[in-house]
């Protein structure tokens, strides 16, 4: 039998480790960061097929981890806004609405995620003849647990007391399902981030898009998310807010905010896409 000499056999040991790191199964930073959307849709207005096109394009491109959408409506002869947007981008999704389950015709909001819905819930807001809803999906991003929440609140200017009771039934709703796994929340609140309705949600959660603009008077017209091409006084109501000891923003801009070849707008509302990083475990 032929000897080896050590340095021989040096090679053959190195040359069998590179082999066995080779064929190890690498493993995959876990991702530190989480990307949202929330958008009002404006149910059908003007040309859905088109509109939808421009949504599709915008968010593929982005390709966010969470969708938040409200203003979101099924019918007879309209497919759900939500499903089909979710199917079109390779999304799941939950669908939140006050009218019942059997209409037809349903209108209300949507969470969309890349990854698998593990948990949801819905509840109606008071007053119940104002048809609000807040929903709730549990998924993962990164393979770790998130709270995602969208909502729709009361429109009217004087509405005030009307959107801090609502504010109180979106908290509870995070008290009854948020557990350990840090939350955020998205939604059209039709209202300032710094209104005084919404100050009890601000003790545990931040304005992540005036945070990522510090220094920035971020309720300037300049940062509307309500469209004034078609009509709106220029208004930031359009919001996500995270949990204040577990992220912190990365950066955050508006978005949809520009018309295509045609003059067509995607929305009466622009989307907010905000970046996130996550505090360590």
């Amino acid at each position: 039998m032929a000897r080896w000499t050590p340095a021989v056999l040096a090679v053959v040991v190195f040359a069998a480790g590179v082999l066995a790191a080779c064929q190890r199964p690498r493993e995959l930073p876990t991702q530190s960061h989480v990307d949202v959307v929330t958008l009002n849709l404006w149910h059908d207005k003007q040309d859905w097929p088109h509109r939808q096109d421009m949504i599709v394009a915008e968010l593929a491109t982005l390709a966010p981890d969470i969708i938040v959408l409200q203003e979101v409506l099924q019918d007879a002869a309209l497919p759900n806004q939500a499903q089909t947007l979710a199917a079109r981008l390779g999304y799941r999704y939950r669908f939140f609405s006050a009218d019942a389950a059997g209409q037809a015709r349903r209108y209300g909001n949507a969470i969309l995620v890349k990854g698998a819905i593990e948990q949801s819930r819905e509840v109606k807001l008071s007053p119940l003849d104002d048809y609000r809803t807040a929903g709730w999906v549990r998924t993962r991003v990164g393979g770790r647990p998130l709270n995602v929440y969208v909502t729709h609140l009361h429109h009217t200017p004087t509405g005030g007391a009307i959107r801090a009771d609502q504010i109180g039934g979106v908290l509870a709703l995070i008290g009854e399902t948020s557990g350990d796994a840090p939350s955020i929340i998205g939604g059209d609140f039709n209202t300032r981030a710094d209104a005084s309705e919404l100050a009890p949600l601000r003790t545990r959660f931040f304005d992540a898009y005036s945070d990522a603009h510090a220094g920035v008077d971020t309720n300037d017209p300049m940062h509307t998310t309500l469209n004034p091409h078609l009509g709106h006084a220029p208004i930031r109501i359009d919001h996500v807010f995270a949990q204040r000891d577990a992220f912190r923003v990365v950066d955050a801009d508006i978005i949809l905010d520009r018309p295509d070849a045609t003059g067509a707008w995607p929305s009466d509302h622009y989307g907010v896409r905000v970046r996130l990083a996550r505090s360590p475990d």
